[in-house]
């Protein structure tokens, strides 16, 4: 993920402001589920990973950019949830294998430049989870109403600073049918695979 933590360590004060609440999609997923340890990979300002918190007896979030994780610990210290917050790629996780029951990778994925480090990250993915684990995977889709194209591709979507200045980040958006062929390629086991708000998503598990 060269490149991506210094994208968002420019942007980690601004951007943060903006994440305030998690997603729908997330909050449905982890309905009803919870584990010994929750693992959040591209965990960004922590708001997905207060969830998890509530829902296993310890939560990890990862991240690339230090600048998320110091608005992931400032999350955690005001909002009184306990987890460990720890610098890191997608591609290489910092983590023990088979260690995670549950795991939300969303928002992260896309930012990978290539589908070699995009299928080793969700490798990786597969590797931390314990047998029997569930995790939610999410991307941007050419679904989403922005884009009017059927066929994944490369673009920069423009992250604009209080002050006007820009900061471009890369984005690889998926086509449906091209996301669940990058979880079919990996080690991951897809228990189901839709499209929600623009989003591809896919709940998975680590092969038996």
């Amino acid at each position: 993920m060269a490149g991506v933590h210094h994208t968002y360590d420019r942007i980690a004060e601004h951007f943060s402001k903006t994440r305030e609440y998690p997603w729908p999609e997330v909050e449905e997923f982890l309905d009803g589920r919870g584990a010994t340890v929750a693992v959040d990979v591209g965990c960004g300002n922590g708001r997905h990973t207060e969830l998890l918190a509530a829902r296993a007896d310890r939560a990890v979030g990862v991240d690339a950019s230090r600048g998320l994780l110091a608005a992931a610990r400032d999350r955690a210290a005001d909002r009184g949830f306990d987890a460990a917050l720890v610098a890191g790629d997608a591609e290489r996780l910092p983590l023990a294998a088979d260690v995670a029951g549950l795991a939300v990778y969303v928002a992260t994925l896309h930012h990978l430049r290539s589908r070699e480090a995009r299928v080793a990250s969700l490798d990786e993915l597969a590797r931390v989870l314990e047998p029997g684990g569930a995790a939610l995977v999410s991307a941007w889709s050419t679904e989403h109403d922005t884009f009017g194209r059927t066929e994944g591709f490369d673009t920069t979507v423009d992250w604009t600073l209080p002050g006007g200045e820009t900061v471009p980040r890369f984005y690889h958006i998926y086509a449906p049918a091209e996301f669940r062929a990058d979880l079919d390629a990996s080690d991951l086991a897809v228990e189901d695979a839709f499209v929600s708000s623009g989003n591809c998503y896919a709940v998975a598990h680590s092969e038996e």
